[in-house]
C-alpha cells in the first residue's frame, strides 16, 4: 500500500482518523478519495487519447510515408511490444515507489516519447515512439485502479473504479474531433504536440495534489467487504495463483482488449475506407463508441455498487454480469458485419466497441475482492500483461485480413467477424471461471489456517 506521503505505507506512515470500533473514517477519506479519483480519471484520459492518436492519424501516415496495410498495422501493434513488461516492471515496484513519484513519473515519460513525432519522422522512429509510449503506457490502469482502491473499502469501489475507466471511453471521445481537426487543420505532427501539452498539465496537477489512501486489509471490517470475507495482507503465492477467478477476469479482459485496441488502431480507418465515410464524418461517428462507453460505465459501476451493498453475490455482479456484456460485444462484432451501412449497422458499432468498456472497472473491483492488498498491485499488473497480448495480436490480424481481402470492404468484414467470435468463445469461457465469492473464502481460509 502506499501512505498519504506517497511512500510506502507502513503503521507508522498512515495518519487516519478512526471511529471508536476502530475503522477508518470513511466521510473524511471518501472526501479526498474523489479528488484523487478525478485526477487518475484525468491520467486515464490522456492515456487512451495518446493511444487513440496513430488511429485518427492513420490515413495522413500512410500516405505521408507510404505504408501499407499490413506495414500500419504493425506500427499499431508496436504499442504493445513492451506494454506487458512496462506493466509487470513499474507494478512491481507499486510498494517501493511512492504513489505520487510513479503516476507523475509515467505521465512524464509519455510525454518524452511523443517528443520525437512532434517533428519529422520516418517508419522506423515511428515504431521506436510507440514501443517506448506503450512500455510507459502498460501500467496505467492497473496503477490507477490499485492507488483508487486504496482510497475506498471493497464495498465502494465499483463507481470510482469504473470512473477512472471512463477514460478508457472519454479520451478518444474528446480527441476524435479535435485531434480530427487539428490534423485536417495543420498535420498529423500537430496532434501529438496537443497531446504532449496535455499530458504535462496532467502530470504538473497530479504531482501538487495526487497521492494514495489508507484504506488495506487491516482497515477493512467486515461489513466493508463485498464478498463476507475479510482478506490477509498477504498469502503464498502458490496459493493464491490457484484461483480460478484471477485466471477467469484475466481471460475476460484480453477478449475485451482485442475490442478496445481494434476500436483506437483500426475503427477510424474502417469507417473511412471500409465503410466510405468522410474524414470529418469518420470524426464524428468514431465518438458514438466512446460516448456509449463512457455513459454505460458510470452507469455499470454504479448499479454494481448498489447491487452489492443489496447483498447480491459479486459472482454475479462482477463476474457474470461482464461477462455476459462481453460475449454480447463480440455479437455484435459479427453482426455489423453483416448489416448494409447506415444507422443500424452504427448501433451495432457503437455496441460493439462500447459494452466491454462498460463493465472493465467493475471486472477490475472483482480481482481486488480476492487479491490480498499488498498483493494487488503485482496480480493486477499481471493482469494488464496478459489481457495486453489482446492488443498485440488484434491489430495485426486485422491488418493481414484487410491486405488479403478481394477488397477493403471485404478483408475488414472478414477479420471483424473472427474478431467478434474470438470474443464470444473467450467471455463465455471467462463466465465459468470468475467466482469471487468462493475464491475470497478460499483466501481467508488459507490465512486463517497458517
Amino acid at each position: 500500500m502506499f501512505g498519504n506521503s506517497g511512500r510506502p505505507a507502513t503503521a507508522a506512515t498512515v495518519h487516519t482518523v478512526r471511529d471508536p470500533s476502530g475503522g477508518v473514517d470513511t466521510a473524511a477519506i471518501r472526501r479526498r478519495g474523489w479528488a484523487v479519483t478525478a485526477l487518475l480519471l484525468a491520467f486515464m484520459v490522456v492515456n487512451y487519447a495518446d493511444k487513440a492518436a496513430v488511429g485518427l492519424a492513420g490515413v495522413d501516415i500512410k500516405a505521408d510515408l507510404g505504408l501499407s496495410n499490413e506495414q500500419f498495422g504493425l506500427v499499431q501493434s508496436s504499442f504493445y511490444w513492451l506494454f506487458a513488461v512496462g506493466a509487470l516492471v513499474f507494478t512491481g515496484l507499486s510498494d517501493k515507489i511512492g504513489a505520487r513519484w510513479l503516476v507523475g513519473g509515467l505521465g512524464a515519460l509519455w510525454c518524452v516519447s511523443m517528443v520525437p513525432l512532434a517533428g519529422s519522422a520516418g517508419f522506423t522512429l515511428l515504431i521506436a515512439s510507440r514501443v517506448v509510449l506503450g512500455f510507459a503506457e502498460g501500467p496505467a490502469s492497473a496503477v490507477a485502479a490499485h492507488v483508487v482502491h486504496t482510497w475506498f473499502t471493497p464495498r465502494r469501489r465499483a463507481l470510482p473504479s469504473s470512473l477512472i475507466f471512463t477514460g478508457v471511453a472519454i479520451g478518444p471521445l474528446l480527441a476524435a474531433p479535435i485531434l480530427t481537426w487539428v490534423i485536417t487543420t495543420f498535420d498529423w505532427h500537430h496532434a501529438f504536440l496537443v497531446l504532449i501539452v496535455a499530458g504535462a498539465l496532467v502530470v504538473a496537477a497530479w504531482l501538487v495534489v495526487g497521492k494514495a489512501g489508507p484504506v488495506s486489509s487491516a482497515t477493512t471490517r467486515e461489513s466493508d467487504t463485498a464478498t463476507g470475507a475479510v482478506l490477509p495482507d498477504r498469502i503464498a503465492w502458490s496459493r493464491l495463483l490457484r484461483r480460478p477467478t484471477l485466471w477467469g477476469i484475466a481471460l475476460l479482459l484480453f477478449c475485451g482488449y482485442w475490442s478496445v485496441s481494434l476500436k483506437v488502431t483500426w475503427l477510424p480507418l474502417y469507417l473511412r475506407e471500409g465503410i466510405g465515410y468522410s474524414a470529418d464524418e469518420s470524426g464524428w461517428l468514431v465518438t458514438l463508441p466512446y460516448a456509449s462507453g463512457a455513459v454505460l460505465s458510470v452507469l455499470c459501476g454504479w448499479l454494481s455498487g448498489r447491487m452489492t451493498t443489496r447483498g447480491i453475490s459479486c459472482t454475479f455482479t462482477r463476474g457474470v454480469v461482464p461477462s455476459v456484456l462481453f460475449c454480447a460485444t463480440g455479437l455484435a462484432m459479427i453482426g455489423f458485419t453483416v448489416v448494409p451501412r447506415g444507422w443500424g449497422q452504427m448501433i451495432l458499432i457503437t455496441l460493439a466497441f462500447s459494452l466491454t468498456t462498460a463493465v472493465w472497472g467493475v471486472a477490475m473491483a472483482g480481482l481486488s475482492d480476492v487479491v490480498p492488498g499488498k498483493q494487488r498491485g503485482t496480480v493486477l499488473g499481471a493482469v494488464v500483461a496478459v489481457h495486453s497480448l489482446g492488443g498485440v495480436i488484434a491489430p495485426v490480424v486485422l491488418g493481414s485480413f484487410v491486405d488479403s481481402g478481394d477488397t477493403l470492404a471485404a478483408g475488414y468484414g472478414r477479420g471483424f467477424l473472427a474478431a467478434g467470435v474470438v470474443i464470444v468463445v473467450g467471455s463465455a469461457i471467462a463466465a465459468f471461471l470468475i467466482k469471487p465469492d468462493r475464491d475470497a473464502r478460499v483466501v481467508a481460509q488459507v490465512a486463517a489456517a497458517g
